[in-house]
This record gives structure tokens, sequence and C-alpha cells, in this order.
């Protein structure tokens, strides 16, 4: 059976994550988003013999993983256009064997790969697809909703702004203040129980996706709106903008890896620079909001030894006269980050 749209806490934890024969660690992003934000329910992980990436968890069988407490398989890759490919079918096959359910975020749906459907039939397992939109979505309205919303924009996709969003949103319960993280993605579907997958969405629905999402609120609370692609990107600016619009952001704030210089999936497109990005997203965020402004700047330093992401960051905050802080590596950046979100 397909079980679409799961509601929190209906996923079948712990996870196995499947890394199939991924190369380049922007597109295991769902594996590692599960391994970081939700430590306690991943076993470990699966790959083929190709796969260049590990996310540093134990390696594990599918039987091994289901003797372990492992309850199902997650395909951790979000590659380009969200496809299954054959080579995968044979590591799902050995997971249903192995007693466990597949849990899937991409495009192409389980239950439509050649065989998985009667497999997960005869042995009573489930394929759970989080990549499904909600049924009846509107067209967007551009009515101004009540409460706080924050949204994260990146100059490309997979560099931090699911977790720039999570970090924000936990920053802002750690002051007292309400706040939801709203999942856009499956990944941040899986880790918080609900949310949009925006691209899955019909291009004429983003924005009321994006209105449906975080709803009228109370005015002192906050909805952390988690970003996906890149306005500036050639595949993906198209779910960014019904998203920038649909949000209609009071704040937001950019995602940038430093370093990087090429667009994920794009070879010969460089990004655009953080100046761009503010002023692109200020100039099309006032049609649905206003009083958008921008609250800083997040970088993923991950690449980079704490010292050189402290000059960088000391260096770039004074240059842009915005606040600049890697939000998991925290500190004083951070906190000076989370100040101006909510000034």
């Amino acid at each position: 059976m397909t079980l679409l749209r799961p509601a929190a806490g209906a996923l079948p934890q712990p996870y196995l994550l499947f890394l199939g024969d991924v190369a380049q660690p922007g597109y295991a992003k769902t594996a590692f988003g599960l391994r970081d934000w939700a430590p306690d329910q991943c076993i470990g992980e699966y790959r083929l013999p190709d796969a260049k990436v590990t996310t540093g968890l134990a390696y594990l069988t599918p039987a091994q993983a289901a003797a372990a407490g492992a309850r199902s398989m997650v395909i951790g890759v979000a590659n380009s256009g969200g496809v299954i490919p054959a080579s995968w079918v044979a590591s799902l096959m050995e997971a249903l064997q192995a007693g466990l359910d597949l849990v899937a975020g991409m495009h192409s749906r389980l239950g439509d790969v050649p065989g998985l459907a009667e497999a997960a039939t005869q042995l009573g397992r489930r394929l759970i697809d989080v990549r499904v939109p909600p049924a009846n979505i509107p067209v967007g309205t551009g009515r101004k909703r009540t409460g706080q919303r924050l949204l994260t924009v990146g100059t490309d996709c997979a560099l931090g702004k699911k977790y720039t969003a999570l970090a924000l949103a936990r920053a802002f319960k750690a002051r007292g203040i309400a706040a939801d993280f709203r999942a856009t993605g499956q990944t941040g579907i899986m880790i918080a129980g609900s949310g949009i997958p925006m691209d899955a969405v019909v291009a004429d629905f983003e924005a009321g996706a994006a209105e449906m999402l975080s709803p009228d609120a109370a005015p002192d609370h906050w909805d952390v709106i988690e970003g996906q692609g890149s306005l500036f990107h050639p595949a993906y600016a198209a779910v960014s903008m019904g998203l920038l619009h649909g949000s209609q952001p009071d704040v937001f704030v950019v995602c940038h890896e430093p370093g990087r210089s090429e667009m994920l999936g794009a070879p010969g497109y460089g990004l655009p620079s953080i100046a761009e990005l503010i002023e692109a997203t200020l100039l099309l965020g006032r049609r649905t909001n206003p009083r958008i402004r921008c609250g800083g700047v997040a970088y993923n330093s991950s690449r980079l030894d704490a010292d050189e992401a402290g000059r960088l960051i000391a260096a770039d905050t004074e240059r842009l006269g915005l606040p600049v802080a890697d939000p998991i590596r925290g500190g004083p950046a951070f906190e000076r980050l989370v100040e101006s979100c909510l000034a």
C-alpha cells in the first residue's frame, strides 16, 4: 500500500538511511538532514558500492538494520528530477524482504516502480511517499495574514535553508517566543511530521500552497518557513518565486555557502552575490508584503575550520552591514542574527 501525506508521528521510525549511488553531498541532503535533526531515529546507512558520499553512520544491510530495530528504509537522496533509478530497485526490494517499510520524498512514486507495489503487498509492507501535496490547494490571494513570518532564501540549492530555518525556530522558542517550523521539502516534512512539498505543487498553486502552510496566527507568533531553490537558479526559480509571494515574509534570511561558485545541477551558471539576492528578494517580495526586510545572512561554513569561518563572518558582517552567522556553529554571531530577525 502507499500512504500519502503522513501525519505527525505516522512515519515508521527508526530509519535506515539509503544513499544509493550518490556522488555529490548536495544530493544527499535528506540523509544529512535526518542525521543532524533526527539523530535518535537514524539506525545507520546503506549505500551501493559506487556511492561517494557517507553520513558517517554505521553501514548496515537492511537485515542488520531490522535486527537493530529499524522499521523503515528512507531514500536519503534528493537527486535532480527526483527519480528512482533502476540501479536502486534491488536494494529497495531487499529492504522490503528484510521487513522494512520504504519511505521516499522523490518525485517518482514508490508504487510506480515496477514490481515494488506487488512485493510490498505480498510482504505486508508499506510504501510511503511524502512528496505528495494536499488536495484542493487554492490559488494565492495575496491577502495579508496576521502573525509574523520568516523565510529562508538561498543563492543556490542545498546550502542550508532548511538548517537555518530549523535553527532559527529553535532559537526563537528558546527565547520564549511562539514559533513553528514550516516544512516545504521532503526532508523537512520527515523531520517535522507535516508540511507541503512545494516543488510537487502545480505552478499556478504555489503561492496558494504557501498561504495554506502559514495561515493567520496570533500577532506575536512566528512561522519560520523553509525556503526552496533560488530565485537565480535556471531550473528551480519558479518554486522560489511562488514561495516568496505566498509566504509574504516580514523577514528573510539569505543562505549561502562560501566558496561555492557554480549552481548545483546547472554547470556554467554562477551564483549571484549576496547583495544581488537581497535586492531581488526585496523587489519581488514587496509585491505581497511591502514591509519585507532582510534580517541577515546565514553561512554554511562547514568546509572551513573554526578560525577561517570566524574571520570570514566578521569581515562580511562589516562589509554587508548585516549580521552574518553560521547557525550550526552558533555563538554570539548567531545570537546577533536572531536579534536582528526579531527586531
